[in-house]
Parts: structure tokens; C-alpha cells; sequence
């Protein structure tokens, strides 16, 4: 293979885009594009990001949020998460916000774990994980809404990988961000 192994951006900007429904978080647009000689219409959920934490302690244990989704009518264990919606937040800055509002943690060190579209057939979402250590306890959050059903673990990073790996666990950022950690722990990032 000549070219390198990598995603690229491609020029095939819409012919035709509007907005078929507007959110208070995201929109959908309907665009018109052509692919070669086809032309082609698919809808597009825009968002604005999102930020998820790996956040481990002293103890090796990473801090998890577990919470209601109600598009799978489940409880998932997460990683502390958020969206990319502050105005002029970086999204570093956002994680730093994210990981007090869900947790009550500040860090001493960020860095970039990995980053994924969540679903590129349908969205735009780019969610970026951080890897945060050197913690401390910071006053609680006033939680509301969904957040206030928050419960929270703090689990061992090799229990959590092999619950990762059975399939037991299953949000994106989390199997995503725990398999990231385990191959930076291998030498292999």
C-alpha cells in the first residue's frame, strides 16, 4: 500500500444541506451529495462534540459514573463524560469540567488517550478521551435531572479490562478508552 494507512478528510462537501429537526443539544440536516456519477441524500446527526475521562487513582482503580440510557433501556457503567458544549472550551478544559461535575475530582496530569467517531454512518460525533491522574476530591456537584440517579465505583484497571474484554461492559467510551489504556500500558502507544 503506497498511501499511509490513515483517515483523510475528502472533498465531497453537500450539494444541498438543511435542518429536518433542531435539539437543544444537536440538530439533524439532510444533505444532498454526489458520490462519483450518484447522487446521494443522507441525514445527519451534527453534534458538538463530546469529552470522555479515564481517570485512575493511586490504587490503579478507575472512577466510573453508572446511569439510565434510555435508548437501550439499560444501566451503563461510563466513563465520566460530557459534551463540548461551552462556548470557547477546549476540549481538555471540558474534560477538567466533566470529570468535577460527575466524579468530584480535579487531576495534576491530562493526556490525550484516544479519540473516535461514535458512529460516522449517522453522526458527526467526535468524542476524545483523556487519561487524567494525580487526583483529588473536590467539593460535591449539585447533580439534577438524570445525574442525580448517578451511582459510582472506583474499580481496579485489570478487573475492569477482563470485564471490558467478557463483553459484560459495553459503552463505547469505556471499552474504547480501557482497551487505549491497556495497550499504553503494553508499549504499543
Amino acid at each position: 500500500m503506497s498511501e499511509p494507512l490513515q483517515d483523510t478528510p475528502a472533498d465531497l462537501g453537500p450539494v444541498d444541506s438543511h435542518t429536518v429537526y433542531e435539539g437543544a443539544v444537536w440538530h439533524i440536516d439532510e444533505d444532498r451529495f454526489r458520490l462519483g456519477e450518484t447522487e446521494l441524500v443522507r441525514q445527519v446527526l451534527r453534534h458538538p462534540g463530546s469529552v470522555a475521562i479515564l481517570a485512575l487513582d493511586e490504587q490503579d482503580r478507575v472512577g466510573l459514573v453508572n446511569q439510565y440510557r434510555h435508548p437501550v433501556a439499560r444501566r451503563l457503567w461510563e466513563l465520566p463524560a460530557g459534551l463540548l458544549d461551552v462556548p470557547g472550551e477546549s476540549p481538555r478544559q471540558a474534560a477538567a469540567r466533566e470529570l468535577r461535575e460527575e466524579i468530584d475530582r480535579t487531576a495534576d496530569s491530562w493526556e490525550p488517550l484516544t479519540s473516535y467517531y461514535s458512529s460516522p454512518g449517522g453522526s458527526d460525533e467526535l468524542l476524545q478521551i483523556f487519561r487524567a491522574t494525580g487526583l483529588h476530591s473536590v467539593a460535591p456537584f449539585a447533580r439534577e435531572a438524570e445525574e442525580a440517579d448517578f451511582r459510582y465505583a472506583w474499580v481496579p484497571f485489570p478487573e475492569l479490562l477482563d470485564r471490558v474484554r467478557s463483553g459484560l461492559l459495553r459503552s463505547p467510551s469505556l471499552v474504547v478508552g480501557v482497551l487505549a489504556e491497556a495497550d499504553r500500558r503494553a508499549g504499543r502507544r
